[in-house]
C-alpha cells in the first residue's frame, strides 16, 4: 500500500518516479540546446528554451513536495550535474558567438562611418 503524500494525495513512488521523468526530460531539453547552440542555430535554441522555462516551472511544485529515496535522489543529482555541465557548455558557446556579432556590428558601424565621412 502506497502512503499518501500531501493535499492531491499522490502516491510516494508516483512523485519520486515524476521527479525523475521531469529531470531528465529537462537533462533532454538542455542537450538539445546545446547542440543547438554547436551547430548555431540560435532561433532553434531559443525556441527550446522556452519549453524548458515551462518544464521548470511546472517541475518546481512537485520537485518541492518530493521525498526521495537515496538512489532516487543519486540520480536527480546525476541528471542535475549533466545539465550543468550542458548549460555550462551553451553558455561558452553563446558568449563566443555574442562576441564575434559584436566584432561584426563595430565592423558595419566602422563601414557606416567611412561611408558617411567619403560619400562612398
Amino acid at each position: 500500500m502506497h502512503k499518501l503524500n500531501g493535499p492531491m494525495a499522490v502516491p510516494k513512488p508516483m512523485v519520486s518516479s515524476q521527479v525523475i521523468a521531469n529531470y531528465e526530460l529537462l537533462s533532454a531539453l538542455t542537450g538539445q540546446m546545446r547542440e543547438a547552440a554547436v551547430r548555431g542555430e540560435w532561433d532553434h535554441l531559443v525556441s527550446i528554451e522556452l519549453q524548458r522555462g515551462e518544464l521548470v516551472a511546472a517541475m518546481k511544485p512537485v520537485d518541492a513536495e518530493a521525498k526521495l529515496d537515496e538512489a532516487t535522489r543519486q540520480r536527480k543529482n546525476q541528471l542535475i550535474n549533466k545539465i550543468l555541465a550542458d548549460d555550462a557548455e551553451i553558455r561558452n558557446l553563446t558568449q563566443a558567438w555574442m562576441g564575434q556579432l559584436q566584432l561584426s556590428m563595430q565592423s558595419n558601424r566602422q563601414e557606416q562611418r567611412l561611408q558617411n565621412a567619403y560619400g562612398v
